[in-house]
């Protein structure tokens, strides 16, 4: 499969699932944070033919990692959450939210395509250049980055969750009753 295709596929699957999930105001559970990683772990399974480990391949890879842990903790941050009116935790998914995912999944699709197209030499040079050995490192960067993403989105959600639940929930002073003699 070309990496373009690859890239469509995957970054598609993920985007779907984000999307239809943590969009408009939603009740945290464990299905909802259990899905989109399930999600990521099939496309690893599926894309992740081999872990390339010569020259800076994984170094290479660990960026992929460390940058979707940040684009995991933007998203976090995206994805507010609340304590609902059924004293359940609630998040609410934005444009701000769903213009960040589509614009990395774009880009990951984009970058693919470019590979084949548009700067397949000057990445060649570049790979040779870095040490690096193969389109397998750049395709495992960018599943690797959409993994961390998910599980960083997930972990945010998480600790907002517990602190939400650990909180009381307001409540109202009790009526005060009057005693009469």
């Amino acid at each position: 499969m070309s990496p373009f295709l690859t890239a469509l596929l995957a970054s598609g699957t993920i985007l779907i699932i984000i999307l239809a999930t943590d969009l408009g105001v939603r009740r945290v559970t464990t299905m909802r944070m259990l899905r989109s990683v399930i999600a990521v772990a099939v496309v690893v399974g599926l894309f992740v033919h081999s872990l390339p480990t010569s020259g800076n391949a994984p170094s290479f890879q660990l960026i992929g990692v460390g940058v979707g842990v940040i684009c995991g903790l933007v998203a976090g941050a995206l994805l507010p959450a609340h304590r609902g009116a059924d004293g359940r935790v609630h998040t609410t998914g934005g444009a701000g939210y769903a213009i960040l995912w589509i614009v990395l999944s774009s880009a990951r699709v984009l970058f693919a395509y470019g590979s084949e197209h548009w700067f397949a030499a000057g990445l060649i040079r570049f790979s040779i250049d870095n040490r690096l050995s193969g389109a397998d490192v750049y395709a495992n960067a960018f599943v690797f980055m959409s993994l961390a993403m998910v599980l960083t989105r997930t972990g945010v959600l998480l600790a907002k969750s517990r602190r939400l639940r650990r909180t009381a929930p307001a409540t109202e002073p009790a009526p005060r009753h009057s005693a009469t003699v």
